[in-house]
């Protein structure tokens, strides 16, 4: 029965409400689904209903225990969709295992001039030119503390930290003062599960600087100096051939990263569908399908280079049980997506966890971590 209604409902979306939302600026959906979303995490009933409806929990073959953190399911929210943590009660009740929000900056920023999103349906994206727009670190801490310690007991948080979107933070020392000044106030105040290190912003007046293997060492030789409890990610970038990208991991784990993040928006606009129209004025970069290969990659790669030294969480095009499986069966522990979820409605969560069970019974797994770099080990078998 419950099978069911998270069928009707994704139909219904897509039929009916998606073509009534994508009428509408991607901007204003976004400002008012934050609002009423805010409100309807404060109510019980709503969240309990929407939990019935649409949430799948099955710790049996979904959970697993990644750098001192329990994930009870795989599949999470990526950072760029709740920047300041406004509905982790939402997100929890809907079905994800875990959260990355943000990206949160030292200082508070205004982000870019609007528009932030560009719809591109045919390609199944969106053209993201957010620019770190956030409340600023100590802000976003204050509230996620407030939150009571039961919401991220079985819900990982995971706090995406990046420089802060302003000309005077350009130099590089100040961009990595600016960066440990957000990791000491997240170990002052103890808050969160996780927090990523995002290295890879491309929508800035600051551009990616830490994206050599010098500059990020000097970055992390910073970072380890403070000694956060939480584990440190890095949220990796797209657009860097592998020979670029291996040492970045390199140095990653010469440090106390414990994990990466693979990987952010790309900026290949030959990878829109030709019926989207993107024009030059419309700036930003890509999220969704046209992020698809390169994340496999990347994913794939760096499982087969690295092992087991890092977590792995694979972001990009992901809309489908089938998608998540493909990541994690090239080397992702775990799945994050956002625009997936906004081309397909929010009980698409629900559903990929279901049909993620399936798939691994399909296989013979009885646990999502035996089928995580599966692939690989079929295509080189000892």
């Amino acid at each position: 029965m419950i099978y069911s209604v998270s069928i009707a409902s994704g139909m219904l979306y897509r039929s009916v409400i998606k073509k009534v939302l994508f009428k509408i600026h991607p901007d204003t959906v976004h400002e008012h689904l934050l609002k009423s979303g805010k409100l309807a995490g404060q109510l019980q009933p709503v969240r309990g209903t929407l939990g019935a409806l649409w949430s799948y929990q099955n710790e049996a073959y979904l959970a697993q225990m990644l750098a001192g953190v329990r994930f009870r399911n795989p599949i999470g929210l990526s950072a760029g969709f709740d920047t300041n943590f406004e509905l982790p009660p939402l997100l929890r009740a809907v079905g994800f295992g875990h959260m990355e929000g943000g990206s949160v900056t030292y200082e508070p920023c205004p982000g870019n001039a609007h528009p932030w999103f560009y719809r591109l349906p045919h390609s199944k994206s969106l053209v993201v030119h957010k620019g770190l727009a956030n409340e600023g670190t100590e802000r976003v801490a204050e509230r996620i503390g407030r939150y009571p310690s039961k919401m991220f007991a079985d819900f990982p948080c995971n706090i995406s930290v990046a420089m802060t979107n302003a000309a005077h933070v350009c130099d590089e020392q100040k961009a990595i003062d600016d960066y440990a000044g957000s990791v000491e106030v997240l170990k002052a105040t103890g808050v969160g599960d996780i927090i990523t290190l995002n290295i890879s912003c491309p929508n800035t007046c600051n551009g990616e600087p830490f994206t050599t293997k010098s500059s990020l060492a000097r970055l992390l030789d910073a970072i380890d100096a403070i000694g956060a409890r939480q584990p440190l990610f890095l949220k990796m970038p797209a657009d860097l051939s592998w020979k670029q990208f291996k040492p970045l991991l390199e140095t990653a784990a010469d440090h106390s990263i414990a994990g990466v993040i693979i990987s952010n928006l790309v900026k290949d606009r030959s990878l829109v569908h030709p019926d989207d129209k993107l024009t030059p004025e419309i700036k930003g970069n890509l999220s969704g399908k046209p992020t698809w290969t390169t994340s496999n990659e990347l994913i794939k790669k760096t499982r087969q280079t690295f092992g087991d030294r890092f977590v792995i969480i694979g972001v990009g095009g992901v809309f489908s049980a089938e998608d998540a499986y493909t990541k994690i069966c090239l080397g992702a522990d775990l799945v994050s997506l956002i625009t997936g979820m906004i081309f397909e409605g929010p009980q698409l969560i629900g559903q990929i966890n279901r049909d993620l069970v399936k798939l691994l019974e399909q296989d013979g797994f009885t646990n999502i971590s035996q089928a995580i770099g599966s692939n690989l080990r079929k295509m080189n078998p000892k």
